[in-house]
C-alpha cells in the first residue's frame, strides 16, 4: 500500500504531540504521544488497529510537522 501521511502538531494544552491522518473524507486516525518516539509507536499501533486486513496497512509513514503561530499586529 502507498505511504500514509500524518500531520503532527504540538499539544499546547497537555504537552506532547498529536498526530492525525485523513483516510477518506469521513474517516481519519488520531493518536498522541508524549514525545516523538512514543508518537511513532502510537501511530504504528493505531494503524494496526484501524486496518483489519494486515495487507492494507501502509508500508511507510510520512510525518508532516505543522506549526501554528499567532502574533498581534
Amino acid at each position: 500500500m502507498n505511504p500514509i501521511t500524518f500531520l503532527i502538531e504540538e499539544d499546547h494544552y497537555d504537552g506532547g504531540y498529536i498526530a492525525e491522518a485523513f483516510i477518506t473524507e469521513n474517516e481519519h486516525i488520531v493518536t498522541q504521544g508524549d514525545n516523538i518516539e512514543e508518537l511513532k509507536m502510537m501511530i504504528k499501533d493505531a494503524l494496526i488497529c484501524h486496518f483489519e486486513n494486515p495487507l492494507e496497512i501502509p508500508s511507510s509513514v510520512i510525518l508532516k510537522f505543522v506549526r501554528q503561530e499567532v502574533f498581534a499586529l
